[in-house]
């Protein structure tokens, strides 16, 4: 680490540089919407907040653009509803945007904007146009102020960029800053990283040839993720930290040829000496991914950042395939704000549209079917029936959902300016719908339970069990311990695992792949959850695995909290044994380690060794957290002593202590494997 890092880092780390923030609590723009037409209103806001941002250059910053303004605009729609920021899991094409420049893009809009006979497509090209050149004014003031400061680096930087095509990795760096920045400002929340070693890879070699140091571009490299730090705490989604800086590394092209290149490397590098929770690193990985590749990842997760989350090419790309995806798009995969696969550049998917909650199905199941089914076969298949309506239900009123207006990011998704469309509403190659499959584990627990206890062993009437649900088992606490301890998936045990496998069947045959309601999408199917373990949780009584009412779900495709567990094999086993084919949407299986694991590297190589494991037995994606139970208590404890603690939350990382109590719970509360 240089002593730039070192004073830079220092700095982000003291939050000094936010001084020059302005506390402001929003300011209401519906008048000025109102005079606005609504093809314009999106440049009009922008170039609105752009004219009240300040330039903001934090002693040793060389990439500038940070935020000024705490909150953003916000106007009351026509509805009456508040309209501010707009989360997106899109990626936008940055190799395109840095390899041509500003001016000539506009030289394409007003190309098009020429030809163009429709007065909406003709409102649209304006609009993109106002945005282009308010946030060109911006640029050049923060040249001057670099000018003026003596940031000499920077300032010659801007003096080509984002104008002209970036020609060394530095300026590929700055231009890619400014694009974060001003679509952050433009309202687009959760705006991915993407590729990043793949598009900036040409800008590396070039720089190397040119004899630029392997050392300075790492210098550089690192200056930049910190620099991704200094508004990660306003990047906000539903908890701070929750922001979409995800970044992809490596992976596999159509060839098989392995595309984990050295700058890929230096990213993980920079990653562990920084120890930042941004830029949040995913691995792509697959059977042919070399033992020394899954030993570093294992180094950046043995750092308690929760991170790398890895995913497996060999079932994502078929999956994708097996959707629509053209082969190139599926190969070039990356990940949504959390790990929801999608196609950068040209996609604008919205993959979390909604939530499927399994023990919901179960639990109306139950309350229409226990009393009266003779078998369990019958109760399993009123439970598919829950599953067949709910999907149903989804497919048919979800699709109403009004989707934003994007024409700022349009312009970084290829298809809408030769469309003259907006990318979520016909501009993008992709617009398909992805829904979450929350509480896998609940679902299937339950039904072992009732099954067993109910079907087979009879040691309690269908009565009586509903009788106990009802009353969140309050009298009734032991038959609440014989469910709980009734077989558990997590343990490699057919009885529980087979239950899971019918319910994912069930949920895929009714929503994978059928058709959406717009622009000729189709719907996706995940393993995964997002905060859903949570608040779709809070919805939900109790269940027959001896759940109490509202009480949290597992994280995304995890054993239920409290499940005794053979161990971390036994887990792999259980989570792999359905056919992830056809629900890959996005949902990791989460795992959490105890510290001790990582104490030497014997322990660092079966780490490695075992998601070398769940890869090579199918598993789609995985996230692992090193935790340790007394320091994450004594840390909410005394949060002031922690500041830098960092934890996996559910597809992001995040400062622990600024996190939400009952989020700060969950966390204690999940197993810690040793391996």
């Amino acid at each position: 680490m240089t002593e730039h890092v070192k004073q830079f880092l220092a700095l982000m780390k003291s939050r000094a540089y936010r001084d020059r923030r302005v506390d402001n609590v929003g300011y209401d723009v519906t008048e000025l919407v109102n005079q606005t037409h609504c093809m314009l209103r999106e440049a009009t806001i922008l170039e609105d907040t752009l004219t009240k941002e300040t330039t903001n250059l934090p002693e040793g910053d060389i990439f500038g653009f940070n935020r000024t303004l705490i909150h953003l605009p916000y106007y009351t729609k026509e509805n009456g509803k508040t309209a501010c920021l707009l989360g997106q899991n899109v990626t936008p094409n940055y190799a395109r945007v840095i390899g041509m420049g500003f001016d000539a893009l506009l030289c394409e809009i007003d190309g098009y904007a020429e030809v163009c006979d429709d007065e909406e497509k003709r409102l649209f090209y304006e609009g993109m146009r106002r945005q282009v050149l308010a946030t060109l004014r911006i640029a050049d003031r923060y040249r001057e102020a670099a000018e003026a400061e003596g940031n000499t680096r920077l300032a010659a930087a801007l003096s080509r960029v984002p104008r002209l095509p970036a020609e060394s990795f530095y300026e590929a760096c700055v231009f890619f800053k400014f694009l974060i920045y001003t679509l952050r400002l433009a309202r687009h929340g959760q705006m991915t990283l993407g590729r990043f070693d793949q598009y900036m890879y040409p800008y590396y070699e070039r720089d190397l040839a040119l004899g630029v140091s392997r050392e300075e571009l790492f210098e550089t490299l690192e200056l930049l993720f910190i620099s991704l730090n200094l508004d990660a705490d306003i990047y906000t989604g539903l908890q701070t930290g929750d922001n979409g800086q995800s970044m992809v590394l490596g992976g596999f092209d159509k060839n098989g040829k392995d595309q984990f290149n050295d700058l890929s490397r230096l990213c993980i590098d920079a990653s562990l000496e920084l120890t930042l929770i941004d830029p949040k690193i995913n691995l792509r990985v697959s059977k042919k991914t070399p033992d020394w590749i899954y030993e570093l990842g294992t180094k950046l997760t043995k750092q308690g950042l929760g991170f790398p989350q890895y995913c497996n090419d060999d079932v994502i790309v078929p999956y994708m395939i097996s959707l629509g995806y053209d082969e190139e798009d599926a190969c070039n995969y990356t990940v949504a704000a959390c790990w929801e696969v999608i196609s950068p550049n040209n996609g604008a998917d919205v993959p979390n549209a909604t939530t499927f909650s399994f023990p919901m199905a179960v639990h109306l199941a139950l309350h229409s079917c226990l009393l009266s089914a003779k078998s369990f076969e019958e109760l399993m298949a009123a439970v598919k029936e829950e599953i067949r309506k709910e999907c149903e239900r989804i497919r048919a009123t979800v699709v109403h959902r009004p989707f934003p207006k994007a024409s700022y990011l349009s312009l970084f998704v290829d298809g809408c300016l030769e469309k003259g469309r907006d990318c979520f509403c016909g501009g993008a190659k992709y617009h398909n719908l992805g829904s979450h499959g929350a509480g896998i584990s609940t679902a299937a627990d339950s039904l072992a339970a009732v099954k067993r206890m109910v079907f087979e062993e009879k040691r309690v009437s269908a009565e009586e069990l509903l009788r106990a649900l009802e009353a969140n088992f309050e009298g009734y606490e032991a038959l609440r311990g014989s469910l709980a301890a009734c077989p558990k998936m997590g343990n490699n045990d057919d009885f529980v695992d087979t239950i899971a496998h019918e319910l994912m069947t069930a949920f895929e045959d009714h929503l994978h792949g059928k058709p959406t309601l717009t622009d000729d999408g189709i719907w996706r199917a995940g393993t995964g959850s997002a905060l859903e373990y949570i608040r779709t949780a809070r919805k939900c009584p109790a269940t027959p695995d001896g759940r109490y009412a509202y009480a949290p779900f597992a994280c995304s495709f995890s054993p239920v909290i409290g499940a005794r567990l053979n161990g971390p094999l036994s887990v792999l086993q259980s989570f792999t044994k359905h056919d992830l084919g056809r629900i890959s949407n996005g949902g990791p299986l989460t795992m959490e380690l105890h510290d001790t694991v990582f104490r030497n590297e014997e322990g660092e190589k079966k780490v490695a060794q075992l998601v070398k494991t769940f890869i090579h037995m199918g598993g789609h994606q995985l996230q692992l957290n090193a935790i340790n139970r007394d320091r994450l208590l004594d840390a909410k404890a005394h949060p002031e002593e922690y500041p830098n603690l960092i934890v996996r939350v559910w597809g992001w990382s995040g400062y622990f202590s600024e996190l939400d109590p009952v989020y700060q719970d969950h966390i204690i509360s999940r197993t810690a494997y040793t391996v």
